[in-house]
């Protein structure tokens, strides 16, 4: 009886701790994650396409749990930090690119802006350690 009872709270205790495992997925050391355009600095008019770069890693579909790959996320005039220990948010200030896309067409209102790009995992996580491009500004007219 008491085997049975260590193996039933064991299992439960595994269960309730699965979910903490399945977040920060080891990405490569080497891993970047950049913007091919725009560029830091950059003074753009009306609308622009916005290209994401990766290397060391690839790209694929939320969802798809595969070894040293993820989706982009598109971090739009975001000051909070990274909380690598939650899903990344879906917001106008949080864009979600989980059909594996690497570049999107911007609207963005006339003055400055900060663009970010976060990997996330299969299921919207941070990677560990995160992957994330340098914060750029922009500037629209």
């Amino acid at each position: 009886m008491r085997v049975a009872r260590s193996i039933l709270i064991a299992t439960a205790l595994a269960l309730f701790a699965s979910p903490v495992y399945a977040q920060g997925k080891p990405a490569p050391k080497e891993a970047k994650l950049y913007f091919i355009w725009p560029h830091d600095g950059a003074t753009l008019k009306g609308g622009f396409w916005c290209r994401f770069g990766l290397r060391n890693m690839g790209v694929t579909h939320a969802g798809d749990d595969y070894q040293n790959s993820g989706h982009h996320h598109l971090f739009v005039d975001v000051d909070e930090p990274l909380n690598a220990n939650e899903p990344i948010p879906s917001d106008k200030s949080h864009l979600h690119f989980g059909a594996g896309q690497t570049e999107t067409r911007m609207e963005l209102s006339p003055g400055k802006h900060t663009l970010q790009l976060v990997l996330g995992d299969a299921k919207h996580y941070p990677f560990n350690p995160p992957v994330v491009s340098e914060k750029i500004t922009i500037r629209v007219r």
